[in-house]
């Protein structure tokens, strides 16, 4: 019989691969009922003064978007309709995603709700979000009694 040297980190490894497997099972049966239809790639970045997200949306209008602000959380949900009738054609590819979408983003607590400004242009669609005007800490000077 041969001696095998036992090595604690492969165990660990083992159940961590079944954590993550239960885990993955979990989230894919929640995520079935509010999955999308297609998920249109997202930028976020920061400036001193904004928050500004861009979200790439080739072929939507205006009206085809809804973006909504409830309790901190943004939400981005549309539809990108099919433009041909399906009983009337024969597709042999179709490979641009269609169908509805949504996206949500928890805003930080130094945003200004009252001041975030949408625009679509060439299938981009822009949201500025700027941040709350902090107020600066006042210095004051301490005068010598003579």
């Amino acid at each position: 019989m041969a001696i095998v040297r036992w090595d604690p980190f492969k165990d660990l490894l083992s159940i961590q691969e079944r954590i993550n497997k239960i885990f993955d099972e979990t989230a894919g049966k929640e995520s079935l009922s509010t999955k999308s239809d297609w998920d249109p790639p997202v930028d976020i970045f920061e400036t001193d003064t904004d928050i500004i997200l861009t979200m790439e949306l080739p072929g939507l209008k205006e009206e085809d978007i809804d973006i909504q602000i409830n309790e901190g959380i943004l939400t981005i949900k549309g539809e990108k309709k099919l433009p041909y009738k399906k009983d009337k054609n024969s597709f042999y590819r179709l490979e641009r995603p269609y169908g509805k979408f949504f996206k949500s983003f928890n805003l930080p607590n130094t945003v200004d709700m009252d001041k975030i400004n949408a625009n679509l242009k060439d299938g981009i669609l822009t949201l500025v979000v700027s941040k709350k005007t902090e107020a600066k800490p006042i210095t004051i000077q301490v005068n010598k009694e003579d």
